[in-house]
């Protein structure tokens, strides 16, 4: 796992219970704006997500691959799992997000806090972003 990751995922580990939400929606607020060149009609949609989510991975050079991702000020939660993605993953290379555990987002703890379906969101952007680096 990259070091940015284990190092969200290390910031989950060290809070409990509603304070895991609170970081979730400091993550959400922290959602990087898409460049001014990227329109969100252009990039993939996530429909396992529950709000609306769409992601754009640029792999062109993959030992710098980029993720870009838009989702709704008003959808807090996917908004949050798309920056834990963001602050995790983007800048590292291909095969550092290839080798991601598909379910490192259970150790973020947040299983009795979030359903389950909100939960498939974040796996699903995941396997998105590791398809579309197996496509390039």
């Amino acid at each position: 796992m990259p070091a940015a990751l284990a190092e969200v995922v290390s910031d989950f580990a060290e809070v409990d219970g509603q304070d895991k939400l609170q970081l979730l929606l400091e993550f959400a607020q922290e959602l990087p704006a898409l460049p001014a060149d990227l329109e969100e009609a252009a990039m993939e949609p996530v429909p396992e997500c529950q709000s609306p989510l769409f992601l754009h991975v640029d792999a062109s050079d993959p030992a710098h691959v980029r993720l870009y991702f838009s989702a709704p000020p008003e959808a807090p939660t996917t908004r949050g799992f798309a920056s834990i993605l963001a602050t995790g993953l983007d800048g590292h290379s291909k095969d550092d997000i290839l080798a991601v555990p598909d379910d490192f987002y259970t150790d973020l703890g947040l299983a009795k806090l979030i359903s389950p379906l909100r939960l498939r969101g974040m796996s699903a952007m995941l396997t998105r972003i590791k398809r579309r680096l197996r496509e390039a």
